[in-house]
């Protein structure tokens, strides 16, 4: 059972996402959803929320697009229909119709589409299919809104009686029309409307003289509106017919609701559902913002982030075109618990937030900012203690918030729990406090809880160095302008540099000489060789940056370089070419003129003709030889880019060697642990695992279960260190 606090998603803005997702929701009721949308309980929830998400994603890839699934809110309607003899408005029972047509529209394109959805086929499965109140609607209510002529005999007969009392006011008045006009009686408007009723623009001078009732005037007077007489009972007639047409439009309108109303249920379902696509929907296009992809989920504990981005931070860079760094963070079974150092403003409390949001997201069925090769496993419980706790209503300082937000923490955390503590320990006297963050730190990693915390004592980062299972870490910074680099580096704890800070916001060395003076040598040599060793690594990851960077550079000249040279020789060889061309045009130019001349003076046919038989003989055995030297060329062209290409090869595989080795030296550097009586060890080149039962002599007694042996402890790697 997966449980969320509600302190947890507040510390971590959790809320904020879900707002942020809410607006894109196209119904009120997904909104709403999203706004009060809370991470699933249960690990095969979050698995089929995540795969939900995913095929929905992958659906804007896809011919087959999802049909639109926006629909009105339809809960009025539902409280009505809860209400005995209770009757429902056109526009009303036209949403409920599209509604059942929208949800008919998923059911069906989910059913033919299931292979390619399988998910999200499962999601809409549970709702039943159902034509009964499109089919009765459509009977009663047109594409416009009106109610049918057929909806009823009763109101196809009164309509007609409406139609035909209309066509006899309409031929009255118009022959009282034409007769008054002719008297001279009418005003230049002739008629007019009042109150629905056509009536007669007649000069007040005039008014004695038409049969009728006056139904008005004009606001000067000069004008009476009159209704003709010979209308008046048409007109009373029409009322009559068009009160029975309204009283049977209710009746018919009622009878459609008692028609609908057993479906009440069913409503509740179809917008429970349309809601929960709308949902999913909205957490595709959330995602599609930073390009979310759904990483491995895995059932060991295990959390491995590549290139993880706090969500709300890189929407918000992105929407003022400022650069957001990516991190690099890993729990495993060997490195449960990750303490992070170092000064303030360097990027820990947002790398302990992303942890936590992104975890929170992934177990609400969101697709995260990370890379695809991203593995994460789910979590129990997540629990958090994040900012400034004071608690004003209780009347407790921050530092006893935080001992009972601690004391929650030892009660619950376990193997399946992931803890997030800022500034672990703080509020109180810096020994005293660090003391007992060391030993709470010391049940979380008996507990073999996963968790990562944030601190400036010295204590833990000692405790993180000698304990198997906790792992060292610090926000990298340029040691010169001590600005942040925002990359985690594991293995190293981080010095504060807190006299350097102060020295270089302009406070007096003097003063810092003093402050030094306070603190125990211990602690500041500690910080010390700690900031040292950073900056030793920041000096040593540049000029690492500055070779790359300048064989990079190299790389590409001695290219350029190649590339000029190979373009000059085939300038040289086209030139050398065109040359023996010519040579051999003007060759043969000279010869047909000297035998034009001899053609010329002996007017000898058969000479000539056999000089020139020579002529082609000797010049087809040059194309012939012309022709194999091509043929060498191009094979010899063909050998040099295989060549060229192996070449090319040889140099990454070089590369690659050689990066191997710088690992192998930078692994080989690292001090190697000190093996003790007890701990599970294996052979650098074996895979079997022993116990060493012995050591004595540089040599180790190794206890296999079904053999023992002496291995010398050179030969040796830990595996896992002796438990208790």
């Amino acid at each position: 059972m997966i449980k969320i606090h509600s302190k947890t998603l507040t510390d971590l803005e959790y809320p904020t996402v879900l707002a942020q997702i809410s607006e894109f929701c196209t119904t009120a009721l997904g909104k709403e959803k999203a706004l009060n949308f809370t991470p699933y309980t249960s690990a095969n929830a979050v698995k089929f929320g995540l795969r939900q998400t995913k095929e929905y994603t992958d659906s804007f890839m896809q011919d087959k697009r999802i049909p639109n699934h926006g629909f009105d809110d339809v809960s009025h309607e539902i409280k009505l229909l809860n209400i005995e003899d209770s009757q429902l408005e056109v526009g009303g029972i036209r949403r409920i119709g599209a509604l059942q047509v929208t949800v008919n529209d998923h059911l069906s394109f989910f059913k033919k589409q299931h292979e390619l959805y399988p998910t999200l086929h499962r999601t809409v499965q549970k709702v039943v299919f159902s034509k009964e109140i499109t089919e009765a609607v459509d009977r009663v209510i047109d594409h416009f809104g009106e109610i049918k002529d057929d909806a009823s005999p009763l109101l196809e007969q009164t309509r007609r009686s409406i139609n035909r009392v209309k066509g006899k006011i309409n031929s009255s008045f118009g022959k009282a029309l034409t007769t008054y006009n002719g008297y001279g009686y009418l005003d230049e408007i002739r008629e007019s409307v009042v109150d629905n009723v056509r009536v007669l623009a007649v000069s007040s001078m005039h008014r004695r003289k038409v049969k009728g009732s006056i139904m008005g005037s004009s606001k000067t007077g000069s004008i009476v509106y009159i209704q003709p007489e010979t209308t008046a009972q048409s007109y009373r007639e029409l009322n009559n017919l068009l009160f029975e047409e309204s009283e049977e439009i209710k009746r018919i309108l009622f009878m459609l609701t008692e028609t609908i109303r057993p479906y009440r249920e069913l409503l509740v379902e179809y917008q429970q559902l349309l809601s929960d696509i709308d949902m999913i929907a909205a957490k595709t296009k959330y995602a599609q913002q930073y390009d979310g992809v759904l990483p491995k989920i895995v059932e060991e504990k295990e959390l491995e982030l590549k290139d993880a981005y706090h969500p709300l931070l890189l929407l918000n860079n992105k929407a003022k075109d400022e650069k957001t760094y990516p991190q690099d963070i890993r729990l495993s079974q060997e490195g449960r618990i990750i303490v992070i150092s170092g000064p303030n403003a360097g990027g820990k409390s947002i790398t302990l937030k992303t942890i936590g949001l992104l975890q929170i997201m992934l177990q609400s069925g969101i697709l995260l900012p990370v890379h695809e090769y991203t593995r994460m496993s789910l979590f129990e419980l997540i629990l958090t203690d994040i900012g400034d706790n004071q608690s004003i209503e209780n009347q407790l300082s921050t530092y006893s918030y935080r001992l009972k937000n601690m004391n929650y923490f030892l009660r619950k955390c376990n193997e399946n729990t992931l803890f997030l503590i800022d500034e672990f320990g703080t509020g109180t006297d810096p020994e005293l406090g660090g003391a007992l963050a060391e030993v709470f730190l010391e049940v979380f990693h008996e507990r073999e809880s996963f968790g990562v915390i944030t601190t400036h004592y010295a204590n833990l980062k000692a405790m993180a160095a000698s304990t198997p299972e906790i792992v060292n870490a610090n926000m990298m910074f340029d040691a010169k302008t001590l600005q942040p680099l925002f990359k985690l580096h594991y293995g190293e704890a981080g010095s504060s540099f807190t006299f350097e800070v102060a020295q270089k916001n302009g406070i007096p060395y003097s003063l810092i000489n003093r402050a030094k003076k306070k603190v125990e040598r211990g602690k500041i040599r500690f910080d010390k060789s700690i900031a040292n060793l950073q900056k030793e690594r920041s000096k040593l990851t540049k000029k690492v940056s500055s070779i790359q960077k300048k064989e990079q550079e190299l790389e590409k000249k001695v290219d350029q370089f190649d590339e000029t040279n190979a373009k000059i020789q085939r300038k040289l060889e086209n030139y050398q070419e065109l040359y023996d061309t010519n040579q051999r045009l003007i060759y043969l130019g000279q010869k047909l003129d000297t035998l034009s001349d001899r053609y010329a003076q002996n007017k000898k046919k058969r000479p000539l003709m056999d000089e020139l038989f020579k002529i082609v003989q000797v010049e087809n055995a040059k194309r012939k030889k012309q022709n194999v030297k091509e043929k060498k060329k191009e094979d010899a062209h063909k050998k040099q880019v295989a060549n060229e290409a192996k070449q090319k090869i040889e140099k990454i595989r070089v590369k690659k060697k050689a990066a191997k080795k710088t690992e192998e030296t930078k692994e080989a550097a690292k001090p190697k642990p000190v093996l003790e009586l007890g701990d599970k060890v294996r052979m650098f080149d074996g895979k079997a695992v022993g116990s060493i039962d012995d050591i004595e002599k540089g040599k180790a007694t190794v206890n296999y279960g079904i053999f023992t042996t002496n291995v010398s402890l050179d030969l040796l790697e830990l595996v896992e260190r002796k438990k208790g």
